[in-house]
C-alpha cells in the first residue's frame, strides 16, 4: 500500500543521521527498498559502493516508492575504503562473527552511540554488506564497532532493506525521544456513577419487559455480570449517550421509512391492486379510510428507486415543494403527485405482471380522465440516468405551462 500512511502536506523531519553505505549491492530493487526504509526514518546519507548492475538504476527507483530525494543525492563510489574516508565513527552490520578484536553491540546500543557522537558534531556510517556473502573481513576491519541483530541464530541472514530499516528505527527512536506521529483523540470526560446507575437501570428496565433475566434464581447473577462488563469499559459521558439511546431505539422500535419493513416494487403495486378491487365493489366513501391507511403503509416503505426520486424531487429547486409522495388522488394513490401542475409520476417496474400492468393503465386512464397527466418512469431508468428523468420531467412542466 504505497502511501498508505504518507502525508506529503506534512513536514518531515530534518535530522543529523548516520550516513548509510551500501556495498556492492546486487539487486536495484534492494537499493530501492532501503531508500525507502531510509525516508520511513529520516535517514537521508546514502552512499552506494560499485552496484552490481550500474547507476542510475530504473528498479531501484520502481522500488523506492516515493523515496526518489535519496536515490537522487545517492553518492556512487568505487571501494568501502573511499565511501567511509570522511567518517570518524563506522559501524559494520553482519551476522557472521568474524573473529576481529572489536566492540560487538545490538542496534540500540549502537543507535545510543551515534545520536551522541553527532550530537557532539562527529560524523557516523553504517555499513552493510552484499546479499549474498555479506560484508568481507578487510571491510569491517576498517569499522570501529560491529552490530549485529538478535535474530534466530538458525536463520540469520536479513535482506538488505530490513537491516537498514532495524537500523533507522533504533536511530529515529532515539533521536525523536520516541514521539509518535499521532494520538488517539480526546475522548469526552470519563461517565459518572450517576451516569451508570440510571443507563443500567433503563436497560435492566428493557430486560425485565422481555423477560430476558430469567430464571428468577439465577437474576442477581445475571445482573452483576451485567454491570462489570460495562464497569470494566471505563466508558465516557458520550459512550453512556449512546448505549442508552441504543437500548432505547431497540425498546421503540424502527420508526420512519424502515418501520414495517421495506416493500419491492411489485408488493407496493399489488397493494395497489388490491385497493383498485376493494373499490370496484363498494362506494367511494366506503374506501376513503382504506385508500388514507394504505397510502401511510407505502409512505412508510419506499422502495429503492422511489426513494432516489424523492430524495431529487425535493431537493432540486426545480421540483421543491410541488409533488407528493403515495397520497391519495381520489381512490388511486400514484407513486408521486403534483396537484399545482396535475402531474402524475409512476414508476414501472421491471418484469412486471400481466396483471400489474393492467392496474397502472387503469390507473393512468383514470387520473387522465380527471385532467392529471401521467408520465411513466421506468425503475431502471431512474437508477441508471436520474438526471436525464428529471430533465423529462421538466420538459412536461414547461409544456403544461404553455
Amino acid at each position: 500500500m504505497t502511501g498508505a500512511g504518507t502525508d506529503k502536506t506534512k513536514a518531515g523531519f530534518d535530522l543529523a543521521g548516520p550516513v548509510v553505505i551500501l556495498v556492492e549491492p546486487q539487486l536495484g530493487e534492494n537499493i530501492g527498498m532501503a531508500a525507502r526504509a531510509m525516508g520511513n526514518f529520516a535517514l537521508a546519507r546514502l552512499r552506494i559502493v560499485n552496484p552490481r548492475d550500474g547507476w542510475p538504476n530504473l528498479s531501484a527507483q520502481r522500488a523506492a516508492a516515493g523515496a526518489d530525494h535519496i536515490l537522487e543525492c545517492a553518492e556512487l563510489f568505487d571501494t568501502v575504503g573511499a565511501a567511509v574516508a570522511d567518517l570518524d565513527l563506522l559501524f559494520a552490520t553482519t551476522a557472521r562473527a568474524h573473529d576481529q578484536a572489536k566492540p560487538v553491540v545490538a542496534p540500540p546500543r549502537a543507535a545510543a552511540e551515534i545520536v551522541e557522537h553527532i550530537e557532539g558534531g562527529g560524523t557516523a556510517g553504517i555499513l552493510f554488506g552484499r546479499e549474498r556473502s555479506g560484508l568481507q573481513n578487510e571491510e569491517v576491519a576498517l569499522a570501529n564497532r560491529i552490530i549485529t541483530f538478535p535474530v534466530n541464530s538458525g536463520f540469520a541472514s536479513l535482506n538488505l532493506a530490513q537491516a537498514v530499516l532495524l537500523m533507522g528505527y533504533e536511530w529515529f527512536k532515539l533521536s525523536t525521544e520516541d514521539t509518535l506521529p499521532f494520538s488517539m483523540p480526546e475522548r469526552s470526560e470519563r461517565a459518572s456513577q450517576h451516569q451508570m446507575q440510571a443507563f443500567f437501570e433503563n436497560l435492566v428496565r428493557e430486560l425485565d419487559r422481555v423477560e430476558f433475566l430469567r430464571p428468577a434464581e439465577k437474576r442477581e447473577t445475571m445482573l452483576v455480570n451485567l454491570r462489570n462488563i460495562f464497569s470494566r469499559m471505563e466508558p465516557t459521558k458520550q459512550d453512556m449517550h449512546t448505549l442508552h439511546g441504543v437500548v432505547m431505539a431497540i425498546a421503540e422500535g424502527r420508526k420512519g421509512p424502515a418501520k414495517g419493513g421495506v416493500l419491492d416494487g411489485t408488493q407496493a403495486t399489488r397493494l395497489r391492486a388490491l385497493l383498485a378491487e376493494h373499490g370496484q365493489a363498494t362506494s367511494p366513501s366506503d374506501t376513503s379510510g382504506t385508500v388514507r391507511g394504505l397510502a401511510r403503509l407505502l409512505r412508510r416503505n419506499p422502495t429503492d428507486a422511489e426513494r432516489l426520486l424523492w430524495q431529487a424531487l425535493t431537493r432540486d429547486r426545480r421540483f421543491a415543494g410541488q409533488f407528493k409522495r403515495q397520497t391519495p388522488v381520489g381512490r388511486q394513490i400514484p407513486d408521486f403527485v403534483s396537484f399545482v401542475h396535475r402531474i402524475a409520476i409512476e414508476l414501472v417496474n421491471p418484469g412486471e405482471t400481466e396483471a400489474i400492468a393492467k392496474d397502472r393503465a387503469a390507473r393512468k386512464a383514470w387520473l387522465e380522465s380527471r385532467g392529471y397527466r401521467v408520465i411513466d418512469m421506468h425503475v431502471a431508468d431512474v437508477e441508471r440516468d436520474l438526471e436525464a428523468e428529471l430533465a423529462r420531467l421538466e420538459s412536461s412542466l414547461l409544456e403544461k405551462k404553455m
